[in-house]
């Protein structure tokens, strides 16, 4: 046996450092690089959103301004909460997870639109509290193995859950399958494999912040609305429909969001339901 052999794991935790730091860096500089927001503007609870529409609406109701008009990802903060556009699908899902590494958040809520898979029972503008969902979009095995199953922090789930109550609305729970393939509808497999799965909805992005989030040690959760029934023809999402959807609903789901995290702030609670293991 060579004698370096016995200064391995020494040597591997050099290297797990320098990559760390490396990493640190990195993020430090991208973070801002693509909201166009400093990090000291960023607050301790983040809003995750796939459209433009809810950034601004948030900075109007505060009167606070708009970062990142002319970058990839929009921000806003105020009251400690910063919410940000990261775009649309389960890459840009895993990079801005990455990103806020750079300021450690004490909980990241996911507000995205989702497909209704439970023709009958869901309907357009029904809320989905997701208790996990499918890894099917194939980028969260960049970070953890495909074994691990993509879960939310319990109790920021909770406090939606009551903050849905509280706004005396009603919600569905169950599994969402998060795919990277947007363009499925006309495909009879895919579908067949959806009810056989016997998910709820369908998305582009949840599973991947959920085992992003875990890999990185931020809690995180989901609140999805459905924005369409795509398992029938007659139920898939045109640019209209999407529009009424957005006019008659979006507000109350971004209004759900901030006071599920002001609870969380208000009443200093800890969202972290697991110890975290490297």
């Amino acid at each position: 046996m060579d004698s370096k052999d016995f200064f391995l794991p020494e040597y591997l935790e050099e290297i797990q450092k320098q990559e760390k730091e490396a990493k640190s860096r990195i993020i430090k500089d991208w973070l801002p690089r693509y909201t166009g927001m400093p990090l000291e503007k960023f607050g301790e609870y983040i809003l995750l959103v796939n459209f433009s529409g809810y950034v601004k609406t948030f900075a109007d109701q505060n009167e606070v301004p708009i970062y990142g008009t002319d970058r990839p990802m929009q921000a806003a903060t105020a009251d400690n909460i910063t919410i940000i556009n990261f775009g649309i699908g389960s890459p840009n899902a895993g990079l801005v997870i990455d990103l806020l590494e750079a300021i450690h958040p004490n909980a990241v809520l996911f507000l995205g639109k989702c497909g209704g898979l439970k023709t009958g029972k869901n309907h357009v503008g029904d809320l989905i509290l997701p208790i996990a969902a499918v890894r099917g979009e194939g980028t969260s095995d960049d970070y953890l193995p495909p074994a691990l199953p993509a879960l939310p922090a319990f109790a920021l789930q909770k406090a939606i859950s009551t903050t849905i109550r509280d706004y005396e609305r009603d919600y569905w729970t169950g599994v969402v399958y998060t795919t990277n393939k947007r363009v499925w509808e006309h495909r009879e497999d895919f579908k067949q494999r959806l009810r056989d799965l016997r998910c709820i909805a369908i998305d582009m992005e949840t599973a991947t912040i959920f085992v992003a989030a875990f890999k990185n040690r931020m809690p995180a959760g989901a609140l999805l609305l459905v924005s369409d029934m795509p398992m029938t023809s007659e139920g898939i999402k045109t640019e209209a429909s999407d529009k009424e959807v957005t006019a008659n609903f979006a507000d109350l789901h971004l209004r759900i969001g901030v006071d599920s995290l002001k609870q969380l702030i208000n009443k200093g609670l800890t969202v972290k339901h697991l110890r975290f293991e490297v």
